[in-house]
């Protein structure tokens, strides 16, 4: 059913709620995960850009570390992904990039400078756009 299931998290609970949810599927089915954070290129100015973008990778590296626990407990194989552009581009990208079956993503995330998954939101423009299939995990407010 899916070889390769591609989750982008921000280390938010939505993207908790995401991860088991592409945990659970890819421990069925034998896939691979592909774990993804994105930093916003548009998150910051020039004058601030070192230190946004040193900032947003340490924490995109907390959130990838966040899934490869989460996958190792079941023995689940994980690729991490870190890249840096538009959210949902670069999601769509590495959809086709890494050949995946499947997106698996949270529908709300709004940490940190609020930029992932609100309305007119990045799963939104991702389900809009994908050729895949997206799966949204959703935790309340």
């Amino acid at each position: 059913m899916y070889d390769a299931i591609l989750c982008p998290t921000d280390g938010s609970a939505g993207s908790d709620a995401a991860v088991e949810q592409a945990c659970d599927l890819a421990e069925l089915t034998g896939a691979r995960i592909h774990a993804l954070f994105v930093v916003d290129e548009g998150i910051a100015g020039a004058d601030e850009w070192d230190l946004v973008v040193d900032r947003e990778e340490e924490r995109g590296e907390r959130a990838l570390d966040a899934v490869a626990e989460a996958a190792a407990d079941r023995g689940i194989e994980v690729e991490r992904h870190l890249r840096r552009g538009r959210p949902h581009e670069e999601i769509l990208d590495a959809a086709t990039d890494y050949g995946v079956d499947l997106i698996v993503m949270g529908t709300h995330g709004r940490t940190g400078l609020g930029r992932f998954v609100t309305a007119g939101s990045v799963a939104e423009r991702v389900v809009r756009h994908s050729k895949l299939p997206v799966l949204t995990a959703h935790i309340g407010d």
